[in-house]
C-alpha cells in the first residue's frame, strides 16, 4: 500500500509542476508572437507599398516608365542594392513605337543562397507616428516622383555641361543605374539629353552603358531630331559601346517619323554588320519603310511573312501597303487589306479610310465608297477634308452627279474650302451628265470663293456644258471670259464650240470655227474630226457639202468616204467596205465605234439603208460592235444598248431580216421568248432615250414588241406573235425595218 501511495503522490508532484511551467511560460509566448508580428509590419512599410507588383498581367510595356518597372521589391532608396546587376536585367524599356501587344515583364528571381550576413531587425513603428511619414516619403512613388522632377530641370536647364552638372548635384541623393534610366526616359529636352547622358555615364558607371544610349535615343525620336541621333550613335561606337537591337530600331523608328524611309532602310540593312538580328516588330515596321522607299517587291515580300508567321502590324504599315496596291492598280488588293485589318482587330484610322476611298475612286468603284464612308462615320470618325475631297473625286469621275453635289454642298456647310481640281471635276462631271444649271451655280461659286481662280480647264469644262446644250450665247460669253483671263482656247474647247454651233444648226459659224482652228496653226486630232462628222449627222442635207470640205482637210481618208456615203451615185460593190476598213485601221481603237455610229446616223438620215448595213456588218467583222444578238434555247435576244439611235435603227433591221429567214427561209423554230434590250437610260442631253425611240419606231412597224413591266429596257414578244407579224410583213412586201 505505502508502495502505491508514493507511486501515486510521485505523478501528481510531476503534472503538477509541468502544468506550473506552461503557466510561467505563457507571457513569454505571448511576448515572442508579439515581437513577430512588429517585425512583419516593420517589413511592410520597408517593402513595396502594394502587392499588385508582383502582378504580371500588370507589368506591360507603356510609353511612359513607372517605378513598379523599374524596382522591385527589395529595394532600398537609401543604399545601393545587392543585386543591381540581376535588377538592370529585369529592366525592359520602351524603346520601339507603340504596338497593340502586351509584352511581360519577368519578375526578378530571388537569390536561393543569399549572401551571409547578421540578422535583419526591423523594429516595428507606429503608423501615426512622424516616423511612419518619413518612409512613406522615401516609397518608390515618391522616388520615381523625383526622379521625374529631376528630368524636367534638365530639360530645362541650359544646354551646357556645368548647369547639367549642378542640376544633378543639387538632387541631393546618390544616383543609380536605375535612377539613370528613369530619368532619361522621361526627358525630352534634344539638347540636353545627350549632356545628361554624358554626366551620367561618369558618375554613375552604369553596368550596361548600351541601355542608357538607347534611351537617349529614344529622347531624340520624341523631337523627331535623326542627324543629332546618328551623331549619337557615333559617339556611342567611339566610346566602344557595342549597339544591340533596341539602338536600331529606336533609330529607324525615328527615320520612319522623319518621313525619310530610305534612311529607315539604310538603318536597317546595317544591323546584321553588327550582330544585331531585327524582332517581329522591327520587321513589320520595315513593311512600311520599304514600301514608302519604293522597293514594293521587298515591301510585300515582308508582308507575306509576317501574314505567315503572323506579326503584329500597326495601323501604318497598312495604310503603306493599301497605298502600295493603289498605286499598283490592284484595287482588290486595297479591299482585301482592309479586311485583313478588321479581321486581325486592327482598328483602321482616318488616313486608312481616306485611301482607301480613294483608291475606289481611282477603280470608279462608288459604291464601294459609299460602304466605306459608312463604315468611317459609324466608327466615329468624323470626316476632314482629305474625306470630303476623295469622295468627291469617286462620285466625280463614276459621274454620280447626285451624290457628288451632296458632298459639295456639305462641305460649302461646314466652311471647307475647295481646291481648283475639285472645282473642275465637278464642272467636268456636270459637262458629261448635263447638270447645266448646276455647273453654272460651281462656276459662280468658284468666282466669288476668293481662294482659288478659274483655270484653263475649268472654262473648258463650262464651255463643254453649254455646247452639248446648244446654248450659243452663254458659250460664247464663257470663251470671252476664258481670252480676258489670260487663257487661249485650246483644240478641245474648239471642239466643244463646234459642237454648240452644229446643236443650234449654225453651219457657218462651224465653218469659221474650223478656220480659226487653221490659223492658229492647230492639228485637228481624231476626237476634232469625230465632232466634225457629229455635227455632219445633224446638218440639213443641203448644208452636208460645207462640212464635207473641212472634213477632207482635216482627215483626207474621212473625207473620202464621208464622200462615198453622201454621193448619190452608187460606188462599185466593196469599194466603200473597203475604204471604210482602211479608215479604221488608221484611228485609235477609243475612237472607233463613234466614227462608225456617225457614218451610220449620216446613212440613215440620208436614207441610204444599204450603205448603213454595209458599214454595220464591217463594225461586227473587226468586233467593234460585238455581241449585239444572244440566242439561249428560252430566248433570243438583241442588244442596242452601245449604239447611237441610227446605228440602233440599222442593228434591228438586220435582226428583223435575219429572224425572217430564219422562220420562213430555213424553218428555224423560234425559242419561247423574242426580247430586245436598249438599256433603262436617256441620252445626257436628250429628254428622250434609245428606249423611246425604239418604242415608236416598232409602233410604226406595227410589230408585236411590248415593254416589259419587270424588266427596264426590255421589250419582248412571243415567238408565236413574232412568226406571224414577220409573215405578214412578207406578204405586204415590206422589206425594210
Amino acid at each position: 500500500m505505502f508502495f502505491f501511495f508514493f507511486f501515486f503522490l510521485f505523478v501528481y508532484k510531476t503534472a503538477s509542476a509541468s502544468f506550473l511551467d506552461k503557466v510561467r511560460l505563457l507571457p513569454q509566448r505571448r511576448n515572442t508572437k508579439e515581437k513577430k508580428k512588429k517585425r512583419r509590419m516593420s517589413f511592410h512599410l520597408y517593402s513595396s507599398p502594394s502587392s499588385l507588383l508582383h502582378d504580371p498581367n500588370l507589368l506591360s510595356v507603356h510609353p511612359k516608365l513607372t517605378p513598379r518597372t523599374f524596382f522591385s521589391s527589395s529595394y532600398n532608396p537609401n543604399s545601393p542594392p545587392s543585386h543591381s546587376r540581376n535588377l538592370l536585367q529585369t529592366i525592359h524599356v520602351s524603346l520601339q513605337e507603340a504596338v497593340p501587344q502586351e509584352t511581360h515583364i519577368e519578375k526578378p528571381k530571388l537569390d536561393a543562397n543569399p549572401p551571409a550576413a547578421g540578422p535583419r531587425r526591423h523594429p516595428w513603428v507606429n503608423p501615426n507616428s512622424p516616423r511612419a511619414s518619413q518612409l512613406r516619403r522615401k516609397s518608390y512613388d515618391s522616388r520615381y516622383s523625383s526622379l521625374v522632377k529631376l528630368a524636367h530641370s534638365l530639360d530645362a536647364c541650359p544646354p551646357n555641361e556645368a548647369d547639367v552638372s549642378d542640376v544633378i548635384t543639387k538632387f541631393g541623393s546618390n544616383l543609380f543605374e536605375q535612377d539613370a534610366v528613369v530619368t532619361l526616359n522621361n526627358m525630352t529636352n534634344p539638347e540636353t539629353a545627350p549632356l545628361v547622358l554624358n554626366n551620367l555615364l561618369e558618375t554613375v558607371k552604369p553596368s550596361r552603358e548600351v541601355i542608357l544610349y538607347n534611351v537617349t535615343l529614344k529622347v531624340l525620336r520624341k523631337s523627331k531630331d535623326l542627324e543629332k541621333a546618328e551623331k549619337l550613335f557615333d559617339e556611342m561606337l567611339q566610346r566602344g559601346v557595342k549597339p544591340d537591337n533596341a539602338t536600331f530600331t529606336t533609330i529607324i523608328s525615328c527615320a520612319r517619323q522623319c518621313g525619310l524611309p530610305k534612311r529607315a532602310v539604310e538603318w536597317f540593312e546595317k544591323m546584321p554588320s553588327y550582330g544585331c538580328e531585327p524582332d517581329n516588330v522591327t520587321l513589320a515596321a520595315m513593311i512600311d519603310a520599304y514600301g514608302r522607299a519604293g522597293d514594293v517587291e521587298t515591301a510585300l515580300s515582308l508582308y507575306d511573312r509576317a501574314r505567315t508567321e503572323k506579326w503584329r502590324i500597326d495601323a501604318v504599315t497598312f495604310s503603306t501597303l493599301i497605298r502600295i496596291y493603289g498605286y499598283n492598280g490592284n484595287y482588290d488588293g486595297c479591299l482585301n487589306i482592309y479586311e485583313e485589318m478588321k479581321s486581325l482587330g486592327v482598328k483602321p484610322n482616318l488616313v486608312i479610310y481616306n485611301r482607301l476611298l480613294d483608291s475606289m475612286g481611282k477603280a470608279k468603284r462608288p459604291w464601294q465608297a459609299k460602304i466605306i464612308y459608312k463604315d468611317l462615320v459609324s466608327n466615329g470618325f468624323e470626316p476632314n477634308w482629305s474625306t470630303y475631297a476623295a469622295l468627291v473625286r469617286a462620285y466625280g469621275r463614276a459621274r454620280y452627279g447626285d451624290d457628288a453635289l451632296v458632298v459639295y454642298r456639305e462641305m460649302k456647310e461646314k466652311g471647307l474650302e475647295l481646291t481648283v481640281i475639285l472645282y473642275n471635276t465637278l464642272l467636268s462631271m456636270c459637262a458629261d451628265i448635263g447638270y447645266v444649271d448646276e455647273a453654272f451655280e460651281i462656276f459662280q461659286d468658284m468666282k466669288s470663293c476668293g481662294t482659288c481662280e478659274p483655270d484653263s480647264w475649268t472654262f473648258s469644262s463650262l464651255i463643254t456644258v453649254y455646247s452639248c446644250c446648244g446654248r450659243v450665247s452663254e458659250a460664247e460669253a464663257t470663251l470671252v471670259e476664258m481670252r480676258e483671263a489670260g487663257f487661249e482656247p485650246t483644240l478641245f474647247v474648239l471642239t466643244s464650240v463646234i459642237q454648240c454651233y452644229g446643236k443650234a444648226k449654225q453651219v457657218d459659224d462651224v465653218v469659221r470655227t474650223f478656220e480659226q482652228v487653221l490659223e492658229l496653226g492647230i492639228t485637228p486630232d481624231e476626237r476634232f474630226c469625230g465632232c466634225l462628222l457629229n455635227v455632219m449627222t445633224q446638218t440639213p442635207r443641203e448644208e452636208i457639202g460645207k462640212l464635207v470640205e473641212c472634213v477632207e482637210k482635216a482627215k483626207p481618208k474621212l473625207g473620202q468616204v464621208v464622200k462615198m456615203l453622201v454621193q448619190e451615185e452608187n460606188c462599185e460593190e466593196g469599194v466603200l467596205k473597203k475604204e471604210a476598213s482602211e479608215l479604221i485601221d488608221s484611228i485609235g481603237p477609243d475612237v472607233k465605234k463613234a466614227y462608225l455610229n456617225c457614218l451610220i446616223d449620216l446613212c440613215v438620215n440620208l436614207n441610204k439603208l444599204e450603205k448603213a448595213c454595209e458599214i454595220l456588218q464591217l463594225g461586227m467583222e473587226c468586233e467593234i460592235y460585238s455581241g449585239l444578238q444572244s440566242k439561249s434555247a428560252t430566248q433570243w435576244s438583241l442588244h442596242l444598248k452601245s449604239l447611237s439611235l441610227g446605228a440602233a435603227l440599222t442593228a434591228l433591221h438586220v435582226w428583223m431580216n435575219d429572224l425572217t429567214e430564219a422562220a420562213l427561209g430555213s424553218g428555224e423554230e423560234f425559242p419561247p421568248l423574242l426580247g430586245i434590250n436598249t438599256g433603262h437610260g436617256k441620252h445626257k442631253y436628250s429628254d428622250k432615250g434609245l428606249a423611246a425611240v425604239l418604242e415608236s419606231h416598232l409602233n410604226e412597224l406595227n410589230a408585236p414588241f411590248h415593254e416589259a413591266p419587270d424588266k427596264v429596257g426590255w421589250f419582248l414578244t412571243t415567238s408565236v406573235a413574232a412568226k406571224a407579224w414577220l409573215e405578214s410583213r412578207r406578204l405586204s412586201g415590206d422589206v425594210s425595218a
